[in-house]
């Protein structure tokens, strides 16, 4: 049924998506992350409507949960080939940075005090800047320029390659557990 819909022109399902301009889904084409070949691509129709102050905010919760990933990713993998720290992660309790496995069996072997330190970490991070939406931190700039760049399409580049890495990064780190 799908060659009924197809436009016997262009060969394109549902004709030519150029002549397609009023659409809301076009609202996002030349957002970063649109990426080729796939384009702009929101199956849940989450988007729908155009609302670019929704979009911004989903995309700010992509980057944040995309670095996070890629941050648990390595941290995954590194251990198993770097190896692990030497010496106690808590010698009260006699315990190795050896003896923690990987994945959610560290669950049960860090200590709650260990756990308190990683919680306390995160909620520094989170409410050390503003991040409300409009400030420079929730499109996820934090001001350390080093792996960016002040040419504006290599920039773009490279955040656009951040976005796609994040991406395989959740995907990548679902696998992993």
């Amino acid at each position: 049924i799908g060659m009924f819909f197809q436009d016997g022109l262009t060969g394109s399902a549902w004709g030519d998506w150029a002549l397609y301009t009023d659409s809301p889904l076009r609202a996002f084409e030349s957002e970063l992350g649109v990426q080729a070949p796939v384009g702009f691509w929101d199956p849940a129709g989450f988007t729908a409507d155009g609302n670019a102050e929704r979009f911004a905010r989903r995309r700010q919760t992509e980057l944040k949960h995309g670095r996070i990933a890629m941050l648990a990713t390595m941290g995954y993998i590194t251990p198993e080939i770097t190896g692990k720290f030497p010496g106690f992660l808590s010698p009260s309790m006699n315990l190795r940075f050896e003896d923690v496995p990987n994945g959610l069996a560290a669950l049960s072997k860090v200590p709650s005090a260990g756990w308190m330190q990683i919680l306390s970490y995160m909620a520094f991070c989170e409410i050390s800047q503003d991040q409300t939406a409009g400030t420079p931190a929730a499109a996820g700039d934090f001001g350390w320029k080093v792996l960016t760049s002040a040419d504006p399409a290599e920039k773009t580049k490279k955040l656009s390659a951040e976005i796609a890495n994040g991406r395989l990064a959740m995907m990548a780190i679902i696998g992993m557990f």
